[in-house]
């Protein structure tokens, strides 16, 4: 498998679980276990730091690959199958959506007034804002 096969992967697994988390045959306790699984993903607080070279997202790793083997035992299987197929349909159709040319426009127009105010803003600090003289 290539690296992109194994991302599109993940990220079908990934939607299966939001699926599965919003699913109303999932068990309380489960729903509790992939938001805390996806939760720590996105903690300051980790049990190793990532910025540690080679190991620093092991406890990431870990922690995701546990909670996903947890979270395929506890769910029912036809409940699961039934949150893969969701997720397919879901794929399918955002690779169908097609963009409207008001959505480009909209997203042009936005960039453009993003870019005026953020150079607006860096004229209004240069000439405003006076620059410490050195000694």
């Amino acid at each position: 498998m290539t690296w992109k096969e194994q991302a599109q992967r993940v990220h079908a697994e990934a939607q299966t679980f939001y699926f599965a988390f919003r699913h109303p045959r999932v068990p309380c306790y489960a729903k509790v276990i992939a938001a805390c699984t996806a939760g720590y993903m996105f903690s300051p607080i980790q049990l190793i730091p990532n910025f540690i070279p080679g190991i620093g997202f092991l406890d990431d790793f870990l922690v995701v690959f546990l909670g996903v083997k947890l979270l395929q035992r506890i769910i029912p299987a036809d409940v699961l199958t039934e949150c893969r197929e969701q997720a397919n349909v879901a794929a399918m159709r955002r690779s169908d959506e097609v963009r409207s040319p008001a959505t480009v426009i909209t997203v042009l127009a936005m960039s453009l007034v993003w870019l005026t105010a953020a150079i607006t803003a860096c004229r209004l600090l240069v000439l405003y804002v006076p620059i410490a003289a050195t000694k």
